[in-house]
Formats: C-alpha cells, structure tokens, sequence
C-alpha cells in the first residue's frame, strides 16, 4: 500500500516538473512574441493617424497649406509647416531628442548618414513615449515630400527597423508605408534578422505576421 502511494507520488511529482518545463520553455516566447505584437498594434495606430491627417491637408487644398508648402524657401521652413501641421495627431512637444539616440536595421548593422532613412531631426510626443523623425527630401524626388520615421516605444530598446521603429513616405497626393512598393514575398523577407527589417512597416499594415 505504502509502494502504491510513493508510486502515485512520484509520477504525480514527474507530471508536474515536465508540465512546468514546458510552461518555462514556452514562456519567453510568449511574452517576446505578446511585447511585439503590442509594438506593431502602436505602429498601426500610428499609421492610422498618419493617414487621418494627410487626407485632412489634401481636403484644404486650396487653402493656405499647401500653397505654404509651395512657397517655402528652404527644407527647414517646409519641415516647420510639416510638423505644424501634424503636431496635433501626434502630440508632438516640438522639442527635438537630444543625446545619445540611434537606430539599426533588423541585421544589427547602423543606419548611416547616407542611407535613404538616415533622420537628422527626431521629436518626442508630449510623453515621451514616443519618438518621431522627420526628414524633409529634395523637390522633384519621385513626389515624395517626406519620410516621418516612429519609435513607437520611445528611448526603450531595442531602436530597431522592423521591431520597435517603423516608416512612411509622404506624397504631394498620398502616403505609403515604407516598404509597400516590394512583394508581399519581399516584404517577409525583409522582416528577417539577416535583412534591414525596413519592409516590415509595410507588410506589418497589410496583415503580415512577424518572425520570431
């Protein structure tokens, strides 16, 4: 009887140490995959505002802001109009980052000065969680107006393309998700730890998962 009820004890014992091995196994997983997912859901509402506030300037194109935009002298005085304009989607503090702030591709390599995506200027939201880049592009490339870059969880790692910063370019008549000119199949690819990472932004907007 006694046999029978160490038996009992040791297997019951057994089951649970395997149970909480699997639960420990699987819990970093979860919890890296729950923090990516809550960082992509940020970037969609982000995205969604982008999107709110460039059909609100196209609506007024007759007004004076598009007309302003038109008679800018210089990148910096169309950059200031720009972030007049969309200071109030965002909460942006105007107050540009300052210190020890930088961004990576997915592969780990850094973001040069002479890469398309290289933002002199990043701003925080009025919280701080949140950190915007903004960078005024030439007249004459490709329509493109601007290219607005989001750390969507602010100063925390791991300030990377594809996992906690993402982007759009603007357009004289629209606005596109960085990456949206690529194939879905390009995209996923690029959301890899061997690639830039870049695509994601895209691909994360039009229902793609992420790699773990």
């Amino acid at each position: 009887m006694k046999f029978g009820k160490i038996k009992w004890h040791i297997e019951y014992t057994i089951t649970i140490l395997i149970t909480l091995t699997i639960v420990l196994l699987m819990l970093p997983t979860s919890i890296k995959s729950t923090f990516q997912a809550n960082l992509i859901a940020k970037w969609k509402d982000c995205y969604k505002r982008l999107d709110y506030a460039h059909d609100a300037i196209l609506k007024q194109e007759k007004s004076e802001i598009l007309t302003s935009f038109r008679r800018a002298n210089t990148q910096d005085e169309r950059k200031r109009l720009f972030l007049n304009i969309i200071k109030p989607y965002f909460r942006l503090s105007m107050k540009k980052v300052k210190g020890r702030y930088s961004v990576r591709y997915m592969n780990g390599t850094k973001v040069g000065q002479n890469d398309e995506l290289f933002v002199k200027d990043y701003y925080y939201t009025d919280n701080k969680r949140m950190i915007v880049g903004i960078k005024d592009i030439p007249t004459g490339s490709n329509n493109v107006m601007f290219i607005m870059t989001f750390d969507v969880n602010g100063h925390l790692p791991p300030n990377v393309w594809g996992k906690d910063v993402f982007g759009a370019k603007i357009y004289t008549d629209k606005i596109e998700a960085i990456g949206r000119e690529l194939s879905i199949d390009k995209q996923n690819e690029d959301c890899d730890l061997s690639s830039s990472g870049v695509s994601c932004s895209n691909y994360y907007i039009i229902g793609g998962g992420f790699n773990d």
